[in-house]
């Protein structure tokens, strides 16, 4: 049985609960899914896994250095395992830029890692005002309002296409 290993970097939550939605896909399809914060995973962790996912959000314009360091310090490891990469952003809620050769941010983390994955996908987030304090809800309402977003303080706003992320999930386990 094949094993997928599913590493996540998130802020709010949504990238998890992307994350936990392929791994359901890739369960109902028989197959074996670890799903592990990126800061949990260890090099027995990767090792142990047949296929690679990674899974990042974008807060302020950037992935989390985390990531980085992560996918810096484990390229080797990665490259020699199915690999893949998507990001979560807000920015891919508009058509022209929700796939990984249109978004901005995409486009950056290719240029900074060291890592190529085999494997992009780009997923629309979510912005959840309640949720934020005070700082967080004026910038990100801020940004809405300057990129012609949604500004209502009082909505939550999912911009995740889930078709999309079932599809991909299918795509990325029958990858050999």
């Amino acid at each position: 049985m094949t094993k997928t290993l599913i590493l996540y970097s998130t802020v709010d939550g949504q990238t998890l609960a992307i994350c936990q939605k392929m791994q359901m896909v890739m369960q109902d399809a028989g197959e074996q899914v670890e799903l592990l914060n990126l800061s949990e995973a260890s090099v027995e962790s990767l090792t142990q896994a047949d296929r690679i996912l990674i899974g990042a959000s974008i807060r302020y314009g950037k992935h989390r250095p985390e990531l980085f360091s992560f996918v810096n310090s484990h390229q080797a490891l990665l490259r020699s395992k199915v690999n893949g990469f998507f990001s979560v952003n807000v920015v891919a809620r508009k058509p022209e830029k929700n796939t990984p050769a249109t978004n901005p941010y995409m486009i950056k983390f290719l240029q900074l890692s060291a890592w190529q994955p085999q494997i992009l996908e780009v997923f629309g987030g979510k912005i959840a005002y309640p949720k934020y304090g005070p700082f967080d809800r004026f910038m990100i309402r801020f940004i809405m309002w300057m990129t012609k977003g949604p500004t209502d303080t009082k909505g939550t706003f999912d911009f995740t296409d889930w078709n999309k992320v079932d599809e991909f999930a299918k795509h990325f386990m029958n990858q050999q």
